[in-house]
């Protein structure tokens, strides 16, 4: 993994780039981070998608700024949909896009706020979309006929996403988006992240789970493959 330069309109910010093991073209894939920020876990979520074959780049959406602030700025462009933390996963598509190594189609994929995210972009030009338990939204409504592709993961103990996954399947239905939405009963939030403090977590309702996470990887990853086929 190699660390990189996103150019955008605010000014370069680094991010994280796996490239597949082999000849390319590949297809590319954002990987979008949650609260805590481009961790070791993200990367190792980066490095994952790039050992299936997909050209991942990670953005560090918290690089203008305190943690805080940081947090701040980007919760309030993910409500608004618009500003910094948009142009900046933007940026990260074109960058990809632009790569010789890269086929031209470029997914994007999203853990808890980057979920969100993964959803919001899923209207902005991005081939296929897969959020993990995105949160901080309840309301799908932005989800047009527009959207591309999405493939979604949830785990139904998730207090952040009560009934959020039959709800984006309702609108993702209504308006004809090729989808995969699945719950999955025994898990609650960021099942697919090696957060820090394992026991605390599964106590308030978090905690990674690895036969979740390989399963929904094994939906990603042929969502992936049909929606970003050249």
């Amino acid at each position: 993994m190699t660390d990189v330069e996103v150019p955008t309109p605010a000014g370069p910010i680094p991010a994280a780039l796996a490239v597949p093991v082999g000849q390319g073209p590949w297809p590319g894939v954002v990987v979008v981070h949650d609260a805590f920020g481009l961790t070791a876990d993200i990367r190792r979520n980066t490095a994952r998608f790039a050992d299936h074959g997909f050209l991942a780049l990670a953005p560090d959406l918290y690089s203008r700024g305190s943690y805080v602030r940081c947090v701040r700025t980007v919760l309030r462009a993910l409500a608004q949909r618009r500003g910094e933390a948009v142009d900046d996963l933007q940026a990260a598509r074109a960058l990809l896009a632009e790569r010789q190594d890269c086929i031209g189609k470029v997914g994007i994929a999203g853990f808890c706020m980057g979920g969100g995210f993964a959803l919001v972009m899923g209207t902005q030009g991005f081939d296929v979309s897969a959020p993990f338990y995105p949160s901080i939204m309840r309301d799908y409504g932005f989800l047009d006929a527009g959207t591309c592709p999405v493939v979604a993961s949830y785990g139904r103990k998730d207090v952040l996403n009560i009934g959020n996954g039959p709800r984006l399947e309702n609108v993702l239905q209504r308006n004809d988006v090729p989808h995969d939405v699945k719950v999955y009963p025994d898990v609650g939030h960021s099942w697919a992240n090696e957060l820090p403090g394992q026991p605390f977590l599964r106590i308030v309702g978090f905690g990674h789970d690895a036969d979740t996470t390989d399963d929904a990887y094994r939906r990603v990853f042929a969502f992936f493959d049909t929606h970003l086929a050249t």
